[in-house]
């Protein structure tokens, strides 16, 4: 099935109207939930001023379109609406998705919706594939109707920002395929430079 496009983005008023500040909006997703985590794609950096391509990924690290699969199946055992799932995907790679948008500062959004076996399933519509669309971004949002969690994962970091229960992140942190670590929103995260 995958994710279809929204055509009213009400559904994600709760990030759009977040007082959380911006960076720390994208990074984790709005306030208020018990605990948070970061899914590393790659190890955080090693030394100061260390450059993103100068990082070595782990033995049989799976890529980062795995990571979020695998991730995502865990936190949809988390939640009481697993078929109402929204994904918002970033509005910077330069082409139009047909979906509505939502702006919070310094980016912008189209949102789609979809239901957890459809997790992964950001792959490109044969007809977005006709006129030219070859790839497929990651989303910056996923979140499901009842906001019992939320994974935030910016264009800019080498990681995905989870917040959810203390129980969801346990389990993601206890998920051996996974580079899951314990986060605290309001504190600086490992940049690469």
């Amino acid at each position: 099935m995958g994710f279809k496009p929204c055509m009213d983005a009400a559904a994600a008023d709760w990030i759009a109207t977040s007082s959380v500040p911006w960076d720390k909006l994208v990074g984790f997703g709005p306030a208020g939930f018990e605990s948070h985590g970061r899914l590393r794609f790659i190890p955080d950096p090693a030394y100061p001023g260390q450059g993103e391509n100068e990082a070595a990924p782990g033995s049989g690290q799976l890529s980062e379109t795995e990571q979020l699969e695998i991730a995502l199946s865990i936190l949809c055992r988390h939640t009481t609406t697993p078929d109402e799932l929204f994904m918002a995907f970033w509005d910077g790679f330069g082409f139009a998705m047909p979906a509505a948008g939502f702006d919070v500062p310094n980016r912008s959004y189209f949102l789609y919706r979809g239901r957890a076996s459809a997790a992964g399933a950001w792959e490109i519509a044969p007809e977005d594939q006709a006129a030219g669309q070859r790839w497929m971004p990651a989303p910056a949002f996923i979140w499901p109707a009842d906001h019992a969690w939320c994974l935030a994962k910016d264009v800019d970091p080498h990681w995905a920002g989870i917040g959810a229960s203390g129980h969801a992140v346990a389990d993601l942190l206890a998920e051996e395929r996974l580079d899951v670590v314990a986060a605290n929103p309001l504190e600086r995260q490992p940049w690469y430079s």
